[in-house]
This record gives structure tokens, C-alpha cells and sequence, in this order.
């Protein structure tokens, strides 16, 4: 047989190879988590995350060391009617001396010194004890261990009151945990899950395991890579999960793929050798064409003009590519020395439920009723999506906050404690201050310093700020950090009513006005406008920069304009579709209970690019692989309408295993903890599910059964494109081949 293409060509060589590739794969493992391990993981700092306007005043806070310090505080607060009070200042004096022994406390204040009236409440049934954690503030979390393992023994030693600590360094401490666990656990349900959804796609253990190994293998090579590559793009917090995700969803799609097509062609009476040389020609130029496809989608976020994007975009690239160089050359090398042991480990009862041929029965009653109408489908398919996506045009994101923490962590709870008992939580680092960066030659001038002063009064009587506000300076008296409080929660209309009215009315009004002086805010308020801001200018070209490069890939790959038009439009519903439901789910309440989450009423942030770029990248997996089949039968002689039938019933199987995979593994995703993984966990899976079904049992045979010869329309100006060959259909031989080996 004539190998044609590089895929062909590639997997010849491991087939003929493979202990060379595989011990090969093995040692590239082993070297990626090991150099992995030796150079760590470069987190992203806090300041690298915002965009815009904030973005330039936490760079230019950064600069002179005047980042906002990490504040803590300490609850110490009766609980019961019968308590006395002696009982609270006994755990305040334990909780002060204790704390004070640490050396990472700096500055603590203490509610029995008579300076700080304001830490004790009223009624005396609740106290505060601040204090600042030393160093820099994008590392407190990792030094706060000592702090909390203190504050928890105090509690020990006085049960009749509540005590516990609250602030950003504290619960990025308890959230870096409470994600390490998620991570492990995901990692841990996600493996038998696949296992079980394999082993009733192949009904053998051998074949079910291979795709598993292979994918989780890839997975742990990737994180190795993507920790090295951290050190020139730092990692953002998701990354790690968003390469586990991405990594089991491909690497199971693409092997699937692969394994199917092999069976399919030793069916049909081919030997091993020349099974495999068949599948690396047609099913491996397929999964090459579908991460090519995956990877332009998410080169996409290099453009969105965050580094969160830009980390996301770089681990999910080494995924994808290593999914495709494990897919290319390990897994037919695997196959070639396993041979018919594949099928090792049968389980009867589950290989009857697999449909002969892959012609799966249910794919196969549906498609008759589909292309046997296909405009009535078409059209209810199209209605149905239209409706789904709806809801999406009410989104609304912001960048997750306290509030939104885990209630297992305790800290949304000690939060609202805190404000019940003392009205606000400004001094230990709540979302509603915001920070006025101002820089210039001199900031002790005269002017300077009485335009600043004019600033916080002017704040102040809008009404839409309130005290305390506050003046730091830097050690070479050119930078100055003012913090005014705004009004609200920190999310909601109101903050971002009074950010609007201190950058458009009071900046401009007050400092300014004086020449020289640069002015520019950030904070937690702050930084979710200027983000969604960027987002909203920056969308268009990520979406437009994937949607041309994919337009293109399909166009030469299938010599047809009809053809990647109709998939970009039917891809684009899909996701639209998808963002209905996620809007549907999170920005309302009727889900809370099911899925245990709080709405907050929005999406995080950096969901709805991220979910875009992901799901069109995947999806296109499907559709590259239904239609490829079917243009294989086009190029053998079939007609458009059989070709449509036969393609989509033969891929039907290996579609169906697939996306339940995937939705399964994204599922999992859905039962963790935090809040903007649950999203996306409900995102993905709610997409694949919608794009496995309606998309590629109805619309897409339903547009082809209408369009027929059209499909494969391709005008005579760009009849130069080159061609890019793949294998025939061939009829089944007569009687098996026999094997060489």
C-alpha cells in the first residue's frame, strides 16, 4: 500500500519500530516531568493577571514596593447568650501572644489596646486582631501555614467562643489546598470513568486501557513541559486543571479514532501490518488534521490581551501537541506489538452491547428519519439551538470574590460575620476599596500633595465613597498609593457605578489636573471592569483569528468552500448554545441545590473566551472525523446522500464513545468545589453534549442531505489549492489476508 501523507508515513515507522517508539515515548516522559520537577512552576503573579488601567497601576505600585500588603484579621466573637464576656478577651490575649511569637506577623493591633476602638464591636460580643503578613504579597499564601495552624489552636483552647481568620492571603492559602485536593480527585474519578465508558466501546480491558495510559501519560508530560515553559509564560492558577481537562478529552478522542478505524480494517480481512499501514494513512491524517485544528483555536488567545489567556494558551498547545505526537507514533507501535492481544481480557456481555460494524442502531434510526425529512429536521434542530442559546444574552462576568469561596473553607462565613459585626471589611482586604496610583517627580510638591488631599474629599462627597481612606508613599517620594473604599459589594452595579465616577469625575476634577502626573486605578473592582473591558475589544480578533485559520485548514483540506462555511456556522450555534446554558444554570438560582454552588448572578471572567476557544477547537474533532469519512466514500465513487449515510453510521460509534468521554470527564469537573471550575466543568460537558447530538445527528446530515453535490463545491478561482490525499474506501476482501508476522 502507497503511503501518501505524513501521518501514513509516521505511523509506518512505528508499526515497523516499536520499541523504539514506545521506549522512545517513555523517555520523553520521564525527561518532561523531571525537567519539569527540576525547574518548577513560575505561579503568575497577582499583578500579571489584571488588564488595562489596573493593570498599569499595580505595575507601577510593583515597582516602587508599594503593593498593598497582605492584611489579615482574627475573629473573636461570643456565639452564645450565656457567654461571658471575660471569656472573649481571654482568647484575644491568647490569639495576640501567640500571634506575635511568629515572625511572618508584622503590624499586628490588638482590640484591648485603647488606639483601636474600632476592632471591637459594640456590644462586645466580637473582636478583631489585624495584623500584615511580611513580604510580598503574591507569596503570603505560601506562609501562612504557622498562622493558621496558631489561630486553630486557640480555638482549641477556648470552645466557648468562635475564633478564625479571615483575608486574601488566608484564603489563597486554603484555596491553593482546596484545589490540590479537586485536582486529585479529578484526576483519580476520572480514570475509572473512562475506563468504564472504553470498556463498553471496546468490550476488552487491553484496548480500554491503551487510550487511558496514553492520554494520562501525555497528561504528566505536558504538566512537566508546561512548568518549564512557565518560567518565560507564568502559570495562572486553572492552568493545571484546564491541561488535565484538555489532555484526557483529545488524548481519548484521538486514540479512539485510531483503534476503531485499526478494528474496522481488520475486519474487513486485512492483515495487522497492513491494517495499521491503512489506519495511519486515514485515521491518523484525521487526528493530525483535528489537532492542527484544535491548536489554531487555541493559538487564538494569544490575542486576547491577557496573560491568563496566554498561559491557558500555551499549556493547552503542548497538550494538544503532545496528544498528537502520542497518537501518531506510540499508540500504532503499541498496536503493532500487541497485535490480537488487544482484544485481551473480554468481557462477553459488554461486546455484545457494542452495535457490529460501528453502525450504531440508535445513530442509524435517527439518521433515517433525519435525511428522510431534512428540512423540517434541519429546522427544529436550528429552533431548539436558537433557544438555548437566548439566556446568553444576558451574561454577565466578574472575577470571583470572597463571597464566592467554597463554603467547606469557612471563609465566606467569617467574612459575613465580620460585616454583620462591625458593618465592613475594608481594613482586612475586601473587594471594595480602590487603590489611585499616582506617580511624579516629585510627589511631596505642594500641588501634588494638595490635589491629593482634594481627591479623597471630593470621594467622599459624591456619596458614592466612603472612609477609611489612606496615603502611602514610596522610599523615593515619586509614587504615592491612595485607597478609597467604594460603595457596595465589590461586584456589583453600585461599585462599578463609583469606580466610574472616581476615573471620569473625581481623577479628572482634582490631581488630574496637574501636569506631569501620571493617575491610574486598580483594585479588585477595578480589575474585573478593565478586564471584561479588554475582553470585549479583544474578542473579535480571538474569534475571528480562529475562525479564518480553521476556515482555511478546512477549505485545503477538503477542496470544498461549502464545506468549512457550513462547519464554522454550525460550531459557532453550538458554543452559542452552550453559553445559554451556562448563563441558564449559574446566573440564577434553581441549580443551586443540584450542583452545590452559590449563584453570585455572572460568569467568571475569563469563562466565556476560554469556553469559545476550547469548544470550537474540540468540536471540530467530531467534524473533521464525520467528514472525512464520508469524503473518503465521495472520492471512492459513492453518491453524496449514501456517502452521508454510510459516513455518519460508521463514525457514529466512535462519535457516541467519544463525547461520552469527554462530557464525563467535564462532568467530573462540575463536582468540585470551586466555583469557576463547576462552570466550566457544566459548560463543556452541556457543549459537548449539545454538538455530539443535535449538531452531528441532525443539523449535519440534515445540511448535507440538502445541500447533496453542493457540499463539495469548490469555484474554479480556487482550483489551485493543492490536494491533500487520503486513503480510499476500498470494498472488503473476500477472504481474510493472511498475516505476514
Amino acid at each position: 500500500m502507497r503511503l501518501n501523507n505524513l501521518a501514513g508515513r509516521v505511523g509506518a515507522w512505528a508499526a515497523a519500530n516499536p520499541k523504539d517508539a514506545i521506549f522512545g515515548w517513555i523517555a520523553f516522559v520521564a525527561i518532561a516531568v523531571a525537567v519539569g520537577a527540576h525547574f518548577g512552576t513560575k505561579a503568575m503573579p497577582q499583578r500579571e493577571s489584571t488588564t488595562g488601567e489596573s493593570a498599569q497601576a499595580d505595575q507601577m505600585l510593583s515597582r516602587v514596593g508599594l503593593r498593598k500588603p497582605a492584611e489579615e484579621a482574627v475573629l473573636v466573637q461570643i456565639t452564645r447568650l450565656n457567654t461571658p464576656t471575660v471569656e472573649l478577651y481571654k482568647a484575644v490575649r491568647d490569639a495576640t501572644d501567640k500571634l506575635q511569637s511568629i515572625d511572618d506577623v508584622r503590624k499586628l493591633r490588638s482590640p484591648l489596646d485603647p488606639q483601636n476602638p474600632d476592632l471591637l464591636a459594640w456590644d462586645l460580643r466580637s473582636a478583631l486582631i489585624t495584623f500584615r503578613v511580611r513580604g510580598n504579597p503574591d507569596k503570603a499564601a505560601k506562609r501562612m501555614e504557622p498562622i493558621l495552624t496558631t489561630v486553630a489552636k486557640v480555638q482549641k483552647r477556648h470552645p466557648l467562643v468562635f475564633v478564625a481568620e479571615f483575608g486574601k492571603a488566608s484564603s489563597d492559602h486554603a484555596l491553593e489546598k482546596s484545589i490540590g485536593k479537586d485536582f486529585k480527585r479529578a484526576e483519580i474519578s476520572t480514570v475509572p470513568m473512562t475506563i468504564a465508558i472504553l470498556l463498553i466501546a471496546f468490550g476488552a480491558m487491553v484496548a480500554a486501557g491503551l487510550p487511558v495510559l496514553l492520554a494520562f501519560s501525555g497528561v504528566l508530560a505536558t504538566l512537566g513541559l508546561a512548568g518549564v515553559a512557565s518560567h518565560v509564560f507564568p502559570m495562572a492558577g486553572d492552568a493545571k486543571s484546564v491541561i488535565l481537562l484538555v489532555g484526557m478529552a483529545v488524548g481519548i478522542d484521538y486514540s479512539l479514532f485510531y483503534i476503531r478505524r485499526e478494528r474496522e480494517e481488520r475486519a474487513r480481512g486485512y492483515s495487522r501490518r497492513e491494517a495499521l499501514l491503512r489506519t495511519s494513512a486515514t485515521s491518523g491524517h484525521t487526528v493530525l488534521i483535528s489537532g492542527l485544528t484544535v491548536l489554531i483555536a487555541m493559538s487564538g488567545m494569544f490575542f486576547s490581551g491577557s496573560e491568563i489567556f496566554t498561559s491557558f494558551a500555551v499549556g493547552t498547545m503542548i497538550m494538544v501537541g503532545v496528544a498528537i505526537l502520542g497518537s501518531l507514533t506510540v499508540l500504532p507501535a503499541m498496536l503493532s506489538l500487541l497485535g490480537d492481544r488487544v482484544d485481551k481480557g473480554r468481557i462477553r456481555f459488554l461486546r455484545g452491547m457494542r452495535a457490529e460494524r460501528g453502525e450504531a442502531r440508535i445513530w442509524a434510526y435517527v439518521l433515517e428519519r433525519v435525511l428522510r425529512r431534512p428540512a423540517l429536521f434541519a429546522a427544529v434542530a436550528t429552533a431548539a439551538l436558537v433557544g438555548l442559546s437566548l439566556p446568553a444574552l444576558s451574561l454577565h462576568t466578574q472575577f470571583p470574590g470572597f463571597s464566592d469561596l467554597p463554603a467547606s473553607l469557612g471563609f465566606a462565613k467569617t467574612h459575613d460575620r465580620i460585616q454583620t459585626a462591625f458593618g465592613n471589611t475594608g481594613y482586612v482586604g475586601d473587594q471594595t476599596p480602590a487603590v489611585v496610583a499616582v506617580h511624579a517627580k516629585n510627589i511631596k510638591d505642594q500641588r501634588i500633595h494638595d490635589a491629593i488631599a482634594a481627591m479623597q474629599r471630593v470621594a467622599l462627597a459624591t456619596g458614592q465613597m466612603t472612609e477609611p481612606t489612606g496615603v502611602r508613599l514610596d522610599s523615593k517620594k515619586t509614587t504615592a498609593a491612595v485607597s478609597i473604599p467604594l460603595k457596595g459589594t465589590g461586584n456589583d452595579s453600585e461599585s462599578k457605578r463609583a469606580l466610574a465616577t472616581l476615573r471620569d469625575r473625581v481623577i479628572p476634577a482634582t490631581v488630574g489636573r496637574i501636569p506631569g502626573v501620571t493617575v491610574e486605578v486598580t483594585g479588585p473592582t477595578a480589575a474585573t471592569v478593565d478586564f471584561n473591558q479588554t475582553m470585549t475589544r479583544h474578542m473579535p480578533m480571538v474569534f475571528g483569528f480562529a475562525l479564518l485559520l480553521v476556515f482555511l485548514l478546512l477549505l485545503v483540506t477538503f477542496r470544498s468552500i461549502v464545506v468549512p462555511i457550513k462547519a464554522v456556522l454550525l460550531n459557532l450555534l453550538s458554543v452559542s448554545a452552550a453559553y445559554g446554558v451556562l448563563v441558564a444554570v449559574f446566573q440564577h438560582r434553581w441549580a443551586e441545590g443540584i450542583i452545590g454552588f452559590h449563584s453570585n448572578g455572572a460568569i467568571v471572567s475569563w469563562l466565556p473566551m476560554f469556553l469559545f476557544v476550547i469548544l470550537f477547537g474540540i468540536s471540530m474533532d467530531y467534524h473533521v472525523f464525520i467528514l472525512t469519512r464520508i469524503k473518503e466514500l465521495v472520492d471512492g465513487g459513492t453518491d453524496t446522500d449514501v456517502a452521508v449515510a454510510e459516513g455518519i453510521k460508521k463514525s457514529a460509534s466512535v462519535v457516541t464513545s467519544a463525547a461520552s468521554v469527554m462530557v464525563g470527564v467535564f462532568a467530573i469537573f462540575a463536582t468540585l468545589n470551586v466555583l469557576e471550575m463547576k462552570q466550566m466543568g457544566v459548560g463543556l460537558a452541556a457543549a459537548i453534549l449539545i454538538d455530539a447530538t443535535i449538531i452531528r445527528a441532525v443539523l449535519l446530515p440534515a445540511t448535507m442531505k440538502l445541500l447533496g453535490d453542493w457540499n463539495w463545491y469548490l469555484p474554479a478561482w480556487l482550483e489551485w489549492i493543492p490536494r491533500i490525499r487520503t486513503e480510499r474506501e476500498v470494498p472488503p476482501v473476500e477472504k481474510p489476508a493472511l498475516d505476514a508476522a
